[in-house]
């Protein structure tokens, strides 16, 4: 007789305990490699999880450390490293990213059992909509290169118009990447999807580390917009002259028009990957998976919406003045008092608001929300480190304004505008990072208080609509008992006729308009009725801000900034200080506003 092979127990088994039975079956879960060369590492699957993770996020340091030390060498050194360089270095990352999204759309996803769950709290449809429409701007953007590019062909590098071409493909497909498959929570091959997401959350960083730099180190303090224009003119020898001016300046305007969405467009790239990186293996609950997300509906909200377009409207008219001002020959500083206080008058309200907030959630009897959710862990990260930016810059102008002690208008202007841009930061983030952790609950009660009163809307509607078609048969039995007096008047009895079918149908779409119009006021104020008074204020507020702050995002990413213009903070710290501190809180701060944007709906969709 042939012996039976025992095959030996392997190192987990043994480590079982005595009280488990021998049948029970041990899942082994896959193993990293440097879980099997590091005796450091737990045997676990959380540990391998870890250690995955932790490879990953080496290899993305890595990787932005090598591109950071391109981009910084070729600010002080640029014979020896050449932006052409820099774009060779981040077009091979790109391409390599393109491949890897082409490699998990056609590959990974297809395996069995890859996405068993998907994350309700990642990829809300607004940061998509972000993502669509900023990255849509920047493929403009790179067209408007290449364009501009071509036309000097005779003087530009073939880097110069492939770097685009690359931009315009990774873009592309990062999209849709984005937007269909944000929400995953991959099941296989969890090392290399956190690589290849890796890598990608580090390209994108470096194309924003890229746009500022760039940005910045070719415009003076002074007037951004000049510089901007005076870099791009292509005048630089006798064979770089451009030969159609008026082309030239439509790829001149819109290459500045649309540069701002590009810094933008890679910061919310960099969030939602790593969203998506944190969730690689996630395994979600039923109750979670099933958890039934609010959607936005602009219904229950008056006073903040028309408000925050008062603020919209005048906001763009000072910075429309500052604009115009800014680009003058002889710039008048009567336009930054203008803008000084508009911006006194907006952020004390805009405080105020986050500060009753605040206090309306402390009042509220919601549960906070412990759920595990990288996404809101996320935001309340960028929130906490994008102000850092804006208050970094007011501070140092703070001192500066204070030590320099000069007491004209605008000098007390700029430094009550620092102190308040504190304020308003903190207070709302205080706000919205508050409202994240508030659990939705929608009560049964409203549910069944929403059909009754769309019950009594139809049964309304049909009430009003009965009378209506009662005087119409009347009619048509008072047309049908007439009848024409003479043969020849019936050419003139048709024509008044269908004179009069046309009146009516007029009279019945205006009705049938007004029908509408009524309706939608009734659900409108049925809708704002409803609402305790508690979550109505939450989300007038919460409406009011997403206005202000969409405005206070325009006017300093599109050239308007006051600190440049004001000179003092320059003079005081020096030109080469004072040029790193505002490189380093703007293009923060610019986020900030975006950033608060998302936080703030989600409060408003969740009140």
């Amino acid at each position: 007789m042939s012996e039976k092979k025992v095959s030996k127990p392997c190192h987990h088994c043994k480590s079982r305990s005595a009280s488990v039975p021998a049948d029970t079956t041990t899942i082994h879960y896959e193993k990293f490699w440097l879980y099997r060369h590091c005796s450091s590492v737990e045997q676990s699957h959380r540990q391998a999880q870890k250690a995955g993770q932790l490879f990953s996020g080496l290899l993305a340091m890595n990787v932005v450390f090598l591109g950071s030390a391109f981009i910084s060498s070729m600010i002080f050194n640029r014979v020896a490293i050449t932006l052409a360089d820099v774009w060779i270095l981040l077009s091979v990352l790109k391409v390599l990213c393109v491949f890897w999204i082409i490699y998990y759309l056609m590959g990974t996803r297809r395996k069995p059992h890859a996405v068993l769950y998907r994350d309700t709290h990642a990829g809300h449809i607004w940061v998509r909509g972000a993502v669509l429409l900023f990255g849509s701007c920047s493929i403009l953007l790179n067209v408007f290169e290449i364009g501009y590019s071509t036309i000097l062909v005779r003087c530009k590098s073939n880097v110069e118009i492939l770097f685009p071409v690359v931009a315009i493909l990774f873009i592309g497909t990062q999209i849709y990447f984005l937007w269909h498959h944000s929400k995953d929570c991959i099941q296989v091959q969890h090392n290399f999807t956190r690589c290849g997401l890796m890598v990608a959350v580090a390209t994108n960083l470096l194309e924003w580390l890229l746009s500022v730099t760039n940005d910045t180190l070719h415009m003076e303090m002074e007037s951004q917009l000049r510089e901007v224009e005076e870099r791009f003119t292509g005048n630089e020898t006798a064979l770089c002259i451009c030969p159609n001016t008026t082309i030239c300046r439509v790829f001149q305007k819109g290459y500045i028009l649309l540069y701002p969405f590009n810094t933008e467009y890679s910061l919310i790239c960099s969030s939602m990957l790593y969203v998506i990186w944190k969730n690689v293996g996630r395994s979600i609950s039923h109750h979670h998976s099933l958890e039934r997300r609010p959607r936005f509906k602009l219904k229950g909200v008056l006073f903040g919406p028309v408000l925050g377009t008062c603020a919209v409207i005048i906001g763009a008219c000072v910075f429309m003045m500052y604009q115009i001002q800014a680009t003058s020959l002889d710039p008048s500083r009567q336009i930054l008092v203008i803008y000084f206080t508009y911006y006194i008058v907006l952020l004390p309200l805009m405080s105020v608001c986050a500060v009753v907030g605040t206090i309306i959630h402390a009042l509220e009897k919601k549960e906070l929300d412990t759920v595990q959710n990288p996404t809101r862990s996320l935001d309340v990260v960028l929130l906490m480190s994008a102000a850092l930016g804006q208050i970094c810059m007011s501070y140092f102008s703070i001192v500066a304004l204070v030590a320099s002690n000069r007491r004209d208008v605008l000098n007390r202007l700029a430094l009550a505008y620092s102190v308040l841009i504190i304020l308003q930061n903190i207070s709302q983030n205080v706000f919205v990072i508050d409202g994240l952790h508030r659990r939705h609950v929608v009560a049964a009660a409203e549910a069944k208080h929403e059909a009754k009163h769309a019950g009594h809307c139809e049964q309304h509607t049909v009430a009003a609509e009965l009378p209506g078609e009662e005087e119409g048969t009347q009619d048509s039995v008072q047309e049908h008992s007439q009848t024409p007096p003479a043969k020849e008047e019936k050419e003139e009895d048709t024509k008044e006729e269908q004179n009069c079918e046309a009146c009516s149908q007029r009279r019945m779409s205006v009705l049938e308009l007004g029908q509408e119009i009524r309706k939608f006021s009734l659900s409108y104020i049925q809708t704002y009725s409803r609402l305790t008074w508690k979550r109505r204020v939450l989300r007038e507020i919460s409406f009011f801000l997403v206005l202000c702050n969409i405005i206070l995002w325009i006017m300093p990413t599109f050239g308007s900034h006051p600190l440049f213009e004001n000179g003092i903070e320059r003079s005081f710290y020096g030109y080469s200080t004072w040029f790193v501190i505002v490189n380093f809180g703007l293009p923060l701060a610019v986020f900030y506003r975006m950033h608060s944007i998302n936080g703030l709906l989600e409060v408003y969709v969740t009140a």
